[in-house]
């Protein structure tokens, strides 16, 4: 079908074709949306591949597609494999390689293609221009990869080894599941029971999160969704996930990227990666051109609020003109226009507390000066109002340890940070952390009102000295910016988690803990770019759990995905000469 729709004001008028069969190379047939300029010639080609329906667009037509169809790109909506209008049956993240190079090589060879072909999209979609991207397939000549990551295994469905548990299973029934739920049908016999008892583990999520253990989560099968229990039943990262790894591959890709995150996003660690990488490893000049850009923005709208805390008009995406800046992109890669964009900055971030943002020459920022910040108190650290301290001065030799009891039944709850895919129940953002705080199994350590602004951006990491009771646990770590009266903020910034068992290395046996034995323990908090201003203090929370943002380690050392016995565990943070315990904060000189 094709349709005629006139754009005042732009480059081009468009025109739009839907239902375009694509054929991959095993004879599966994809079907597309087309919207390109309606005028003769060849254009340019931008290509987004989703397992989320391209139809979905359609009653707008795709406002993304539509500014890039008038500038004067062909732009192509393709539904995955197996997801939607496509034929197949979907193998997450492995079967993108090569139907992503099919895909693009059927672009270049249409009658209205020049033959170069761009990508574009976030999340998934990001993930589909990765895959694609390290198959090099000729005509590909950039990606604009949004909000994704560079590693399925870590900083998507595991981190620090323990088990992304609120994204894999919301995501996992919600949005690949439920919503595709007429075509796996069409493949397979599903009764509508099972439809039935999906749809309400989907309305109700909160509690399936409880499921123990989780291969049992209730209204899934692996009729429905067999790549699920493929992903909890490979806990370390193995070669069923190298094959898959993008940070492993970023010397066999070829062409430029524009990356873009945002400091609350689920996958902001591998968004950083990705640029990173790519400017170090990349096998042309083009692809060491690698820009950056990312904003105080949650796996959603990329606009001024982020959970309960605002960041002022001009953090959304449009103030920074965000669209305008992918066409640029494009234009300059796919056109050969240069308006100056090869003069630019390849960083463009924006720093939360000035609410600013800035431009920056490279990631991480060569004048940050990593300080410690250490853990101090005399044994009582538990909750907001216990005596947690937190200094640049070492700790004294004889400093009491910390406490507190880890009970699995009564997990810490998750109070927002780099969530998805349940704004329900599990809305992502900064969020006032006080109510978690109040808990005696959360250990507080502040330092004292800040006599002047202290810009902190960049990597974080936490160094804990730790024993347990347990022969195997988890210890999380939060960092927080608290804010003075009148306002009372206390908003979480970022935050990480390390599961015991892996505490050495996630690609190889797991180490059981010896109980009572003190062990060290480096927790990667990602990044941020935050300004504690002048009477705020800096905030780090620990504790050993953040449901259900994370799975609940049952402290047994068995597997929690295929077991389900419970222990409560005694917990002992030290902090001393001898342990000094401590935050890494890349702090940035300031005039």
């Amino acid at each position: 079908m094709t349709q005629r729709h006139p754009i005042s004001g732009n480059v081009h008028s468009i025109k739009v074709e839907t239902e375009v069969p694509t054929r991959m190379r095993d004879g599966t047939v994809l079907y597309a949306d087309v919207v390109r300029p309606d005028a003769s010639g060849r254009f340019p080609v931008i290509l987004q591949r989703t397992p989320y329906d391209k139809r979905a667009g359609r009653a707008a037509m795709g406002l993304e597609a539509i500014n890039l169809a008038t500038h004067g790109y062909a732009v192509v909506t393709q539904d995955c494999r197996g997801r939607f209008s496509s034929e197949g049956e979907w193998n997450p993240f492995f079967d993108e390689i090569q139907d992503g190079y099919d895909t693009v090589e059927w672009c270049a060879a249409q009658p209205w293609s020049n033959g170069k072909v761009g990508m574009f999209g976030g999340s998934y979609v990001g993930a589909t221009q990765w895959l694609a991207a390290i198959a090099r397939p000729p005509s590909l000549v950039a990606i604009s990869p949004r909000i994704t990551s560079s590693n399925y295994y870590e900083g998507w469905t595991y981190v620090g080894g323990a088990l992304a548990w609120g994204f894999a299973s919301s995501w996992t029934m919600g949005n690949l599941a439920a919503a595709n739920i007429e075509t796996i049908r069409r493949n397979k016999e599903i009764p509508q029971s099972m439809v039935q008892s999906l749809v309400t583990s989907v309305d109700q999520m909160d509690e399936p999160f409880k499921t123990l253990p989780l291969r049992n989560l209730p209204g899934l099968n692996r009729d429905l969704a067999p790549y699920f229990y493929d992903w909890i039943s490979h806990p370390t990262y193995d070669d069923y996930w190298r094959r898959i790894a993008i940070e492993e591959r970023h010397n066999q890709v070829t062409v430029p990227s524009f990356n873009s995150g945002g400091w609350f996003d689920i996958f902001l660690g591998g968004t950083l990666k990705n640029y990173v990488g790519m400017r170090a490893k990349g096998t042309t000049p083009g692809a060491r051109d690698a820009r950056l850009l990312i904003g105080p923005w949650y796996h959603g709208p990329h606009g001024s609020i982020a959970g309960d805390y605002y960041f002022g008009a001009g953090a959304a995406d449009v103030a920074v003109d965000l669209a305008g800046r992918q066409v640029r992109f494009f234009n300059h890669w796919l056109k050969g226009q240069d308006d100056g964009y090869s003069r630019e900055a390849p960083v463009r971030i924006f720093v939360m507390g000035d609410n600013v943002w800035r431009t920056e020459n490279e990631w991480p920022l060569a004048r940050a000066q990593n300080v410690n910040f250490y853990l101090q108190s005399g044994g009582r650290a538990n909750t907001l109002n216990g005596d947690g301290l937190l200094s640049r001065d070492l700790p004294g030799a004889s400093q009491s340890p910390d406490s507190f009891l880890y009970d699995p039944r009564n997990p810490v709850p998750t109070r927002g940070g780099g969530l998805c895919c349940n704004a329900i129940f599990l809305p992502g953002g900064s969020y006032d952390q006080r109510p978690v705080e109040a808990r005696a199994d959360v250990l507080c350590y502040t330092t004292p009102p800040l006599a002047v602004d202290t810009e902190v951006t960049g990597p974080i990491t936490v160094t804990l000295y730790a024993s347990s009771s347990a022969p195997d646990t988890d210890f999380t770590a939060k960092l927080v910016d608290v804010c003075p009266a009148p306002d009372h903020c206390v908003h979480g910034l970022t935050d990480g988690i390390i599961r015991a068992r892996y505490r050495n290395s996630t690609t190889g046996a797991a180490a059981p803990l010896t109980p009572g034995r003190v062990e060290k323990y480096t927790i990667d908090l990602v990044s941020t770019a935050n300004v504690f201003k002048k009477g705020h203090s800096i905030r780090v929370d620990i504790s050993s759990s953040n449901f259900p943002r994370f799975d609940r380690n049952l402290n047994t050392g068995k597997e929690g995905w295929q077991d389900a016995e419970i222990r409560v565990a005694q917990q002992t943070i030290f902090h001393s000469a001898e342990y000094p315990s401590h935050i890494t904060l890349p702090v940035i000189p300031r005039n």
